[in-house]
């Protein structure tokens, strides 16, 4: 089966890699309905996800990058599986275990956890990430990124990085040096700014990490679910076509399922 993403708004995607299915980043807050974002910060959701959390598939793990209210929100919280494992930072685990969310895990950066099912393994490695800038990042979540490895009796068959809301920031370039040959990106966009101080990579930035990263393809997500949200999605792909890697560029709308391959 082709690895495929279905988009259902803000950094929530339905994954299915193999024989394995993943919910990313959790946010079924409806539109009008507001996130909260830490620090007494909330934000009003512009937009309806594309489906509700009975409508999802029976699904294998959750991903989360990190704990704010426009990746994991009180619908969530209320209406998932309480016994789903959740891969997400060592900060966030200890928050949802005091949920209920005995299965969440918390990965520290480089570190693993394996799913199997027959022949096929997926492994989830926590990458590094940084959500603010320099000491503001000390009043931000932890945030982490994601590698997802499908293997076949011990063969790779396909890679996928998903950024979670980090910024460009130096500590991403150990990324292609581990593990080189991504296959497809997920990249957090948006341009997210807070009393004008910039938190989640807008176009120019995204475009920097592709070109660090290098995937075969780039799929954008996390760009105008909320008001914070302040870099569109024509301007990123305005930057790739300036700088020459549109094509390696797949956009998806809300609702739509589209393959991770090019």
């Amino acid at each position: 089966m082709t690895p495929e993403v279905t988009f259902v708004g803000t950094a929530t995607t339905v994954l299915r890699i193999g024989g394995f299915t993943l919910l990313t980043d959790p946010n079924f807050l409806h539109r009008g309905q507001r996130a909260y974002l830490g620090r007494g910060l909330w934000s009003k959701r512009s937009t309806d996800p594309a489906l509700t959390i009975p409508e999802l598939p029976t699904l294998d793990a959750v991903v989360l990058s990190h704990l704010h209210g426009d990746h994991f929100d009180r619908v969530a919280r209320r209406g998932l599986d309480h016994a789903l494992p959740i891969l997400t930072t060592p900060q966030a685990e200890r928050k949802l275990r005091r949920w209920g969310f005995q299965a969440a895990e918390g990965l520290p950066t480089w570190r693993s956890h394996e799913l199997h099912r027959g022949d096929e393994t997926l492994r989830l490695t926590a990458l590094p990430g940084q959500h603010g800038p320099g000491a503001l990042d000390r009043l931000m979540p932890d945030v982490m990124g994601t590698l997802i490895d499908l293997e076949h009796s011990g063969e790779r068959r396909f890679r996928l990085y998903v950024t979670g809301d980090t910024l460009r920031r130096p500590q991403l370039a150990q990324i292609p040096e581990r593990f080189p040959g991504i296959d497809a990106m997920l990249v957090h966009l948006g341009g997210t700014r807070v009393a004008g101080i910039l938190l989640t990579m807008d176009a120019r930035q995204g475009a920097d990490v592709v070109e660090l990263i290098r995937p075969r393809l780039t799929v954008p997500i996390h760009y105008d679910d909320y008001p914070v949200f302040r870099s569109p999605l024509r301007h990123f792909v305005e930057e790739a076509r300036r700088r020459g890697f549109v094509g390696q560029v797949r956009t998806v709308h809300r609702g739509e399922t589209v393959p991770l391959t090019p």
